[in-house]
């Protein structure tokens, strides 16, 4: 029950700096700020391999606490220096942001809730922070405009999928966790150079001014 509880908790703490992550208007500091997030993430794997006796899970806990708390947000304030503190803009109002993040988070705890396995009843609470996660990313990147926080979008995404695959596969041999994260960091780092070429074309990370690139 203990171990049960110190999970919920972080599991709350990742929903808060989620929507840290898509409301920060600088986006340095929604990078400090997914930074943060990672280093939740980080406990709660920790949390998980104690309480579900996951040994894996401890590798998973030291790649992601390398590759997500220092890496990724490293690529994202090392492309700030090269283009400069952007205007974030929003296809919505940040009230209207706010309530449909809102939104998704109770669809996604009423999701789980409609689930009566006992595996899903144990971690009830982070599996519906998993996926409301991963929605709060999808969410960033449709309301919001600027390429590096579409970027962040992307990465709160992943870090939800991470935390499903944790849940239910945390047996899974470290090996798939190294890819996973490989995969992730070049993707992100691929993306940052695209945005670095974007500036360098257009002078705006707006994606809302690149017409250009429309066919």
């Amino acid at each position: 029950m203990a171990g049960t509880s110190v999970v919920n908790a972080l599991a709350v703490m990742l929903i808060l700096t989620s929507m840290l992550v898509v409301e920060a208007r600088k986006l340095r500091v929604a990078a400090y700020m997914y930074s943060l997030q990672s280093l939740v993430l980080v406990a709660i794997f920790l949390s998980l391999a104690t309480f579900l006796h996951a040994e894996p899970l401890y590798v998973w806990s030291i790649t992601a606490l390398i590759t997500k708390a220092f890496l990724v947000p490293a690529f994202l304030i090392r492309t700030l220096k090269t283009v400069g503190e952007q205007t974030d803009g929003e296809t919505i109002s940040a009230t209207a942001s706010v309530f449909l993040a809102v939104l998704l988070v109770a669809l996604s705890f009423g999701v789980v809730d409609s689930l009566q396995t006992y595996a899903i009843l144990k971690i009830r609470v982070p599996m519906a922070v998993s996926i409301a996660h991963f929605l709060l990313g999808l969410l960033c990147i449709l309301v919001k405009r600027n390429a590096l926080k579409q970027i962040l979008g992307y990465c709160l995404m992943e870090n939800g999928s991470h935390l499903t695959l944790a849940l239910m596969a945390y047996n899974a041999p470290e090996t798939v966790e190294i890819g996973i994260l490989t995969d992730a960091v070049f993707a992100v780092l691929i993306l940052t150079v695209i945005a670095k070429r974007l500036y360098k074309g257009f002078g705006t990370l707006d994606t809302g001014k690149h017409t250009l690139l429309k066919g």
